[in-house]
């Protein structure tokens, strides 16, 4: 069932990782919270309140499907609208039109192939990505469809941005801004408009990132070796590395160091999502030893 990879299965092998040192009558030094809230998608808005509620631990793990790899770096994330306005005449006139879908049409590769200025270095550029997944072009902003034999004047757009912790969101705009500025030299008469889309309504998705060298990336990676004889693989990696997650909110605002690491991640948003047994089994073993060093024995 949908949100079986994302991120139920992670929320299930945390739970079975503390019931497991609790029916095995281990007393830790210190407290495990287990946080099950809701709205990630809305910007992390459980997340947030959690926060505003009190919530703090020395480290976090973030139970996002990465397929059990330590992910160490991702985007933030945040959807933008673009308007493109051009000139309308009847198909027969069309010579005089400045037509918004042909525009449009130029555009979207464009987007879907930006990276972002402002990177601090390749790892940053690595998690650059839009991609505009929403477009719609008629007559006026009223799109009349039953028009069609006119130019089309208007395109409304959305995408989705994905940029790295040395960039942000003013700064991915300036840049969509400036290919705008492009588009608005090759079609004479085309007015364009780009904004960020519902900007009051959730919180941003920020970027996230942790250092290798943290104590909590080191606990993880020795538990994954523990348990599957490999080193585990670290780093900003994709695709997990463009998904967002919540770990961000913990690290802006809490400033708490954290590693995003769950079960899942590659039958996402596909038929028959689904996880692997074996992947799962292993999670929880991984989160028991992460646990086990953290907290420590009393």
């Amino acid at each position: 069932g949908i949100g079986v990879s994302n991120m139920k299965a992670g929320d299930a092998a945390y739970f079975c990782a503390v019931k497991t040192l609790l029916d095995a009558g281990i007393k830790l030094r210190g407290d495990v919270i287990l946080t099950y809230v809701v709205g990630e998608l809305q910007g992390g808005i459980g997340t947030v309140k959690a926060i505003e509620d009190g919530v703090r631990a020395d480290y976090f793990i973030n139970s996002e499907p990465t397929d059990l790899q330590a992910l160490t770096m991702h985007s933030g994330a945040f959807v933008f609208a673009i308007e493109l306005t051009g000139i309308t005449r009847h198909m027969s006139n069309r010579n005089e039109a400045v037509d918004a879908i042909v525009a449009a049409c130029e555009l979207v590769p464009t987007i879907n192939a930006i990276s972002f200025s402002g990177a601090l270095n390749k790892e940053h550029e690595s998690v650059n990505r839009a991609n505009i997944g929403v477009i719609r072009g008629a007559l006026s902003p009223e799109f009349h469809d039953w028009r069609a034999p006119q130019v089309a004047d208007f395109v409304r757009l959305l995408g989705s941005a994905r940029y790295a912790p040395s960039q942000s969101e003013a700064s991915v705009l300036e840049d969509l801004r400036s290919t705008l500025d492009g588009l608005e030299a090759r079609f004479p008469g085309l007015k364009t408009k780009v904004f960020k889309h519902q900007a009051e309504e959730k919180p941003s998705m920020l970027p996230f990132e942790v250092s290798r060298e943290s104590r909590i990336v080191k606990t993880l990676n020795k538990s994954y070796k523990l348990v599957r004889g490999e080193s585990q693989p670290t780093g900003p990696i994709p695709p997990a590395c463009f998904f967002g997650t919540d770990a961000a909110h913990f690290q802006h605002r809490l400033g708490m160091e954290g590693i995003v690491c769950g079960p899942g991640g590659r039958y996402n948003t596909m038929p028959d999502e689904r996880v692997d047994i074996p992947d799962y089994l292993d999670m929880i073993k991984i989160y028991m030893l992460a646990i086990l060093e953290i907290c420590e024995v009393v």
